[in-house]
């Protein structure tokens, strides 16, 4: 029976100051698995010196495999690149920081080695995120779990484990432009299992999610997996019609007649408008959406690889 393979895919921005780091703490617990493995560096545009120090490991270590795109297109994008390029029965998607702790890499052997296809690493714990980002972490979970059918892990992230067959299932299908790659993940069924870690200390740099960027991320992921938002204009509707019910009862029925009406007009006209450029701001941002969609540009773009047996991955751009 052949040997089986762990693909490790590492999505890299401008992370120069921690891959040597990575490496070293990385390498001897690849070693020491009972798989055989392959080390993906996904360099995502980086501005730094992180490809030429991914290159540099890959000459000296035939593990060691680098992808390589034309420009920065995201971390979701480098993730699909490194499964699309991977060629093992496993594969793990990590970040270079060590927050995602390679320690974890022999359980997540355990678990495929039972027959689970997706696994879950969700976070008990995150000192140093802050408590900003926890709260908010928490938060996007919960209600995207109230708006979507699909339910997912709360503190999941973007450290996980899939098998061959899913990753099959991620390269042929689910190729959207807009993409919440962790979302797909949990989405696509097969048994599936968790595993809980602490995130550890950033080694070096920092978060490359701004606020803004994380508030147009989990805007991305409701507008992806619900469309509950676009109901919310009956809703409102319902509401406004038993407001305007309400106001006519009490007109009817009022000894003095109709209210003075002043106030009463402008607070129901602020009200009303407020509504309905809500509903404008939502549907705008669905037919973004779309419209990303329909343009159907590739979700990522190489320039370069290194060590890679192209005969098993899936292409050069997607």
């Amino acid at each position: 029976m052949a040997e089986k393979l762990l693909s490790v895919v590492v999505s890299v921005y401008n992370e120069e100051a921690v891959l040597e780091q990575f490496f070293r703490e990385t390498g001897p617990v690849l070693e020491n698995l009972k798989w055989n493995y392959e080390l993906l560096f996904v360099n995502d545009g980086s501005r730094d010196k992180s490809l030429e120090i991914v290159k540099g490991m890959a000459e000296r270590d035939p593990h060691v495999k680098v992808v390589s795109f034309s420009r920065n297109f995201g971390h979701e994008a480098a993730m699909i690149a490194g499964i699309d390029h991977s060629s093992g029965d496993g594969i793990v998607c990590m970040d270079a920081d060590l927050q995602h702790p390679p320690a974890c890499l022999e359980e997540i052997i355990e678990k495929l080695d039972q027959g689970y296809e997706v696994i879950n690493m969700v976070r008990t714990k995150n000192e140093s995120a802050g408590w900003f980002k926890n709260l908010s972490s928490t938060a996007f979970y919960k209600v995207i779990n109230m708006l979507s059918d699909v339910k997912f892990e709360s503190n999941a992230s973007d450290f996980f484990a899939i098998s061959r067959r899913v990753a099959e299932v991620l390269k042929k299908n689910y190729r959207e432009k807009v993409r919440f790659l962790r979302g797909y993940v949990q989405n696509v069924g097969f048994s599936r299992t968790t595993i809980p870690y602490e995130a550890g200390a950033r080694a070096a740099g920092e978060s490359k999610y701004s606020i803004r960027k994380l508030i147009r991320f989990s805007v991305n992921t409701i507008v992806c997996f619900s469309n509950l938002p676009l109901k919310l204009g009956i809703y409102a509707g319902a509401m406004a019609a038993f407001l305007g019910l309400v106001v006519m009862i009490y007109t009817l029925f009022t000894r003095g007649g109709a209210p003075s009406g002043y106030a009463t007009i402008v607070v129901l006209i602020c009200f009303m408008f407020a509504i309905l450029f809500v509903m404008v701001g939502i549907i705008g941002e669905y037919i973004g959406i779309l419209f990303t969609e329909l343009k159907d540009r590739p979700v990522y773009l190489v320039e370069e690889t290194k060590n890679i047996n192209h005969d098993e991955a899936r292409g050069s751009a997607s």
